[in-house]
């Protein structure tokens, strides 16, 4: 999908923000060990996109749904992590704060990159990576896989988590964005805890 850069300047993909504070000591911490071992721009993007996708549960398949089932919460468990230098301490996020880890991580190692989304049934957020030598943005989806789920790191085609169905109304939104949409942002902010979370979703941008 060609993507629309919602700044033309690239440099917006490399800023630190409150969002994507990847100057954060924790951020900076975890780029310098994936480096380890990463020979090239290339390694080093698809080991942060397996970190970010294998290590930290998305929220949905964590496990965390207790006390929706009347059982007491785990301590910190109705936090909603947006921050990456959060969802990092706190290994666990939805889609939307995983992207902000994962961009936080290739900015701190001089990658450009951002994010972008898709309208499911609800807002789907994803991160757009530019390499050096690639002329064109390349999506991936860090969200975390699960039995139907299979996305990977792939620049010669695109293998999501969830391609899109037009026949659903389902689209692929072609703004990339430098900061998070400030409709996600404001959900994941307002959200007092996850179960209050999953009512809030933004269905539109």
């Amino acid at each position: 999908m060609e993507l629309i850069q919602n700044t033309p300047d690239v440099s917006a993909y490399l800023a630190a923000d409150e969002v994507i504070d990847h100057e954060h000591p924790r951020v900076r911490a975890t780029a310098a060990t994936l480096s380890v071992g990463a020979p090239d721009a290339y390694a080093y993007a698809k080991a942060a996109f397996e970190f970010v996708r294998d290590t930290i549960p998305h929220s949905r398949d964590a496990g965390d749904e207790r006390s929706e089932m009347g059982v007491p919460p785990a301590e910190g468990w109705g936090r909603v992590t947006w921050r990456a230098s959060d969802v990092l301490a706190q290994r666990t996020g939805i889609c939307y704060a995983k992207a902000h880890a994962l961009v936080a991580l290739l900015r701190a190692e001089g990658i450009p990159a951002g994010l972008c989304y898709q309208k499911l049934e609800v807002i789907h957020g994803l991160v757009a990576v530019k390499l050096p030598g690639e002329e064109r943005w390349a999506r991936q989806d860090p969200r975390g896989n699960k039995p139907g789920v299979d996305a990977q790191f792939r620049l010669d085609r695109e293998q999501l988590a969830f391609p899109v169905r037009p026949e659903c109304n389902e689209l692929d939104l072609p703004v990339l964005f430098a900061e998070p949409h400030p409709v996600v942002l404001q959900c994941l902010r307002e959200a007092v805890d996850r179960p209050h979370l999953w009512q809030t979703l933004p269905t539109d941008l």
